[in-house]
């Protein structure tokens, strides 16, 4: 396994195979031009992302990048998940982003123009 597993999570695998039924519905629709099958397999689609979301905030997701040799494994909860992923949407969307901190602005030099260059 790669040090950059990303997506090799519960949430992850789950929120997949939610989709790829609702992608097939939403195919079965076309195929039998039902509007009511296509509407119904993109609200499959839509559950697929509420479960990943729902999934993700109680530890079973994991954010990109670089972890730990411990917490490469699939069954492995994140530890991190009540504070916030630094870059994450869906730690956003739920008001647990992490605050990094803002130096203050300071006055530097005043910018004085460029002479043309000849």
């Amino acid at each position: 396994m790669s040090l950059y597993d990303e997506g090799h999570t519960i949430a992850g695998w789950t929120g997949f195979g939610i989709a790829t039924v609702g992608s097939g519905v939403v195919g079965l629709g076309v195929c039998e031009a039902s509007l009511p099958v296509v509407v119904g397999g993109l609200a499959v689609a839509a559950v697929s992302v509420v479960v990943t979301w729902v999934l993700h905030l109680t530890g079973w997701g994991k954010p990109p990048g670089v972890r730990p040799r411990e917490q490469w494994g699939m069954r492995v909860r994140d530890a991190q998940v009540r504070e916030g992923h630094v870059t994450c949407v869906s730690c956003r969307l739920a008001g647990r982003e992490r605050r990094t901190a803002v130096a203050p602005v300071t006055k530097g030099a005043e910018s004085m123009p460029l002479s043309p260059v000849e």
